[in-house]
C-alpha cells in the first residue's frame, strides 16, 4: 500500500482505511498498521514481504474486535484487544508467540492460548512475552535462558504457553517492560521489581560475590525488588538492550537509570556500567521513558522530549549523527506540538506529537542485516531504506488520528482511529 502526497492518492488510501474495519467505538474505528521488515511474519499480513510504508491489518484478523494496543518484538508482534484477548504473529522459534502451534513462524495474527480472558496490557521482548490481566496478574511466554520468565530456576528454557508468575502472589502490576533478555515491572504501589540476565548491570541489583568472594551469576530467575528504589515510588519504567530507566513518580519526576552506559555523569568514555541507579541530572519533571539498543528517550511533563546515547545512524533525531552524553532536547516539529508517545527499536525511534506518527534514525541502509543485496529496512514507514537523523512525519490521510506506537528491533506497528 503506496502512502501518496498527491490529494487523489492519500483519499483513495482513506478509502481503503474505511474498507477494511468496520468496528465502531464511540463513533471511532481502530486500526493497526504495520511497516518494516517483513521476515516471519512479524507484519501480521499473511507474506513475509517487507513494507516500506504502513500496512493496515483488517478487523477481521482480529475476529472484528477492536484494538487498544500493539507491542512490537525482536522478530514477532502482539496485539490486544478491547476485549482484553491476545494475538500474536512472527517468529516463534523460542514460544514467544504463545500459540498452540509449533510452526517456525506465523504470518498472521493468531490468538494467544492460556491467557484469562480480560488482558490489559502486552510487552514484546527480543524473544520473550508477556501480559497483564485486570487483576493485577503477569503472564509470561517465549524464551527463558536468563530466567527472564521469572518463573524460578527450574524452569524450561522454552516456554511456548503463558505461564503465570506465581512468586508475584499479592502483587498487583501495573506496568511491564521487556528488554534483550531482562524484564522490568512496576507494581500498584510504585515497587519497582527485575529479573532476567543482568548482564551490563542492566537489572539495578548491583554486583554480588559469592563464596570465596566470587562473583555469582548474575541472572534473577523470580521478580527481585529493586532495593535502591525502595521508598520512590516509579510510574514508569522501560527496559533495553543492555540498560533500563525508571521515572519516579515523586514532584521531582525523576529519572533513573541503570545498565551499560549509565554511569551518573553519562561519560561514556571512561566507567560505562553502573549496576546500580543512579539519577539523570538536568531533565525536566518527566512522565514516560524509552529505551532502545544504545539511545535514551523520556518525555516530560510537558510534552518535550529528550534524548541520548550512541546515536548511530541519527536515532537520537537531533540533526547529526554524534554521541549525545547529556540529555538533548529533540526540536524540529516538537516545537509546533507536545510529544504524547515515544518507542526506540534497535537503532530507530518513533514518536506521536499532534496525532501525527515522526520516525528517524536507522531506516535499513549501509546493507545492515541485508540478504543477497536486499535491505531489511522500511522501519522508518518513509517509503525508503534510508537513514533519517531529524524526526519526519509519516504522511497518513488528515482525519486518522495516531494513538499508540511501537518499535520492534526493525519494525514498527501503531494503533490509529479515524
Amino acid at each position: 500500500m503506496i502512502v501518496g502526497r498527491a490529494v487523489t492518492k492519500r483519499s483513495l488510501w482513506f478509502v481503503r482505511w474505511i474498507s477494511v474495519s468496520s468496528i465502531e467505538l464511540n463513533g471511532k474505528q481502530r486500526l493497526a498498521a504495520l511497516w518494516g521488515n517483513g521476515d516471519h511474519g512479524r507484519l501480521g499480513h499473511g507474506s513475509l514481504e517487507s513494507q516500506w510504508r504502513p500496512n493496515v491489518l483488517p478487523s477481521s484478523a482480529f475476529d472484528n474486535q477492536n484494538l487498544r494496543e500493539i507491542a512490537c518484538g525482536g522478530a514477532h508482534s502482539l496485539f490486544l484487544t478491547d476485549h482484553g484477548r491476545v494475538y500474536a504473529s512472527g517468529l516463534n522459534d523460542y514460544g514467544q508467540l504463545g500459540v498452540s502451534d509449533d510452526r517456525a513462524y506465523i504470518t498472521e495474527p493468531l490468538g494467544v492460548a492460556g491467557l484469562p480472558k480480560e488482558i490489559v496490557k502486552v510487552s514484546a521482548g527480543y524473544h520473550h512475552s508477556s501480559a497483564i490481566t485486570v487483576d493485577g496478574e503477569l503472564y509470561m511466554w517465549g524464551k527463558n535462558t536468563n530466567g527472564q520468565l521469572g518463573l524460578g530456576k527450574k524452569a524450561a528454557t522454552v516456554l511456548s504457553i503463558p505461564n503465570k508468575v506465581k512468586c508475584l502472589k499479592g502483587v498487583t502490576i501495573k506496568i511491564i517492560s521487556l528488554g534483550f533478555e531482562h524484564s522490568i515491572a512496576v507494581t500498584d504501589k510504585g515497587e519497582t521489581l527485575s529479573w532476567g540476565g543482568g548482564q551490563s548491570g542492566r537489572l539495578g541489583h548491583g554486583h554480588q560475590s559469592g563464596i570465596f568472594g566470587l562473583i555469582k551469576s548474575d541472572s534473577e530467575y523470580t521478580p527481585r525488588l529493586i532495593k535502591e528504589l525502595e521508598g520512590l515510588k516509579v510510574k514508569n519504567a522501560s527496559a533495553g538492550m543492555l540498560h533500563s530507566v525508571c521515572i519516579s513518580a515523586t514532584e521531582n519526576g525523576s529519572v533513573h537509570i541503570f545498565g551499560e552506559r549509565a554511569n551518573k555523569k553519562l561519560g561514556f568514555s571512561e566507567a560505562s556500567n553502573s549496576s546500580l541507579p543512579s539519577m539523570v541530572d538536568g531533565l525536566p519533571y518527566s512522565e514516560k521513558a524509552a529505551c532502545g539498543g544504545y539511545h535514551t528517550c523520556v518525555i516530560t511533563g510537558g510534552g518535550e522530549l529528550y534524548v541520548w546515547g550512541t546515536n548511530e545512524n541519527g536515532c537520537l533525531g537531533i540533526g547529526s549523527t554524534d554521541v549525545a552524553h547529556l540529555p538533548e532536547r529533540v526540536e524540529g516539529p516538537f516545537l509546533r506540538h507536545s510529544v504524547s508517545e515515544v518507542s526506540c527499536g534497535w537503532k530507530h525511534t518513533a514518536a506521536i506529537s499532534g496525532g501525527n506518527v515522526y520516525t528517524w534514525g536507522w531506516g535499513g541502509s549501509h546493507g545492515t542485516f541485508s540478504v543477497d543485496g536486499h535491505s531489511s529496512g522500511g522501519q522508518l514507514g518513509q517509503g525508503n531504506d534510508v537513514d533519517y537523523i531529524k524526526p519526519t512525519k509519516i504522511n497518513f490521510p488528515r482525519h486518522v488520528k495516531a494513538l499508540q506506537v511501537s518499535c520492534g528491533f526493525n519494525h514498527t506497528g501503531a494503533i490509529f482511529e479515524y
